[in-house]
């Protein structure tokens, strides 16, 4: 069992990561990468909503008849997104206005119903908690790298604070503007997954 729940964990963050190899989650990836603590923030609203969506249809899936599994599959994701939107208002509103409707529209991230489809309604409570868990955490890691290149390169900064020392500037270093664009960020996941596919996964033949 342990070493079911191990390859439960780990496949997500590398040869089933849900951006790099299954290229889900994509346009919201693209959204909100634009600087560090929006992409931070978003991944872990992803992964507490792929967590415990998974936890609450696998513990009701044998009650809730197939006919109606994704309507049920969809209001859970809804009220989990609901309580993730009104919290992140709560403490961290300036981040919830940046990423605007980003939030809401979790509820139609691929990641969340494949994962609902695939794992939890076949799958115990545990298992699928851990699934929601390791694609939430293998989403938002994607979402740190690109929102932590795009900010240090486009702005100088990291989660605000500057890191690139106005030395450097004085001898003629500028910001590249293009990587705040929006365009930069497909361009950054391309490249993310080039070197993913190139160097650490192997397609099985």
């Amino acid at each position: 069992m342990d070493n079911k729940i191990k390859d439960v964990f780990m496949a997500p963050l590398n040869i089933m990561n849900p951006v790099l190899i299954q290229v889900l989650g994509i346009c919201s990836a693209l959204a909100v990468t634009s600087q560090l603590k929006p992409a931070l923030v978003m991944g872990l609203a992803v992964t507490v909503i792929t967590a415990f969506s998974n936890l609450i249809i696998s513990i009701i899936r044998k009650t809730v008849p197939n006919r109606i599994r994704i309507v049920v599959q969809l209001v859970v994701v809804a009220a989990l997104v609901t309580i993730v939107s009104q919290v992140l208002k709560a403490f961290v509103y300036d981040v919830s206005v940046e990423l605007s409707v980003y939030v809401g529209l979790i509820i139609t991230n691929c990641i969340l119903m494949g994962r609902l489809e695939a794992f939890a309604m076949q799958n115990k409570p545990l298992p699928s908690f851990i699934d929601g868990i390791a694609n939430g955490l293998g989403y938002g890691m994607i979402l740190v790298i690109v929102g932590a290149f795009r900010e240090l390169l486009g702005r100088g900064s990291l989660l605000g604070y500057k890191i690139i020392p106005e030395g450097v500037y004085d001898f003629g270093y500028l910001d590249n503007g293009t990587m705040t664009m929006p365009a930069m960020a497909l361009i950054m996941i391309g490249v993310v997954i080039w070197i993913h596919r190139a160097y650490f996964y192997k397609e099985e033949k």
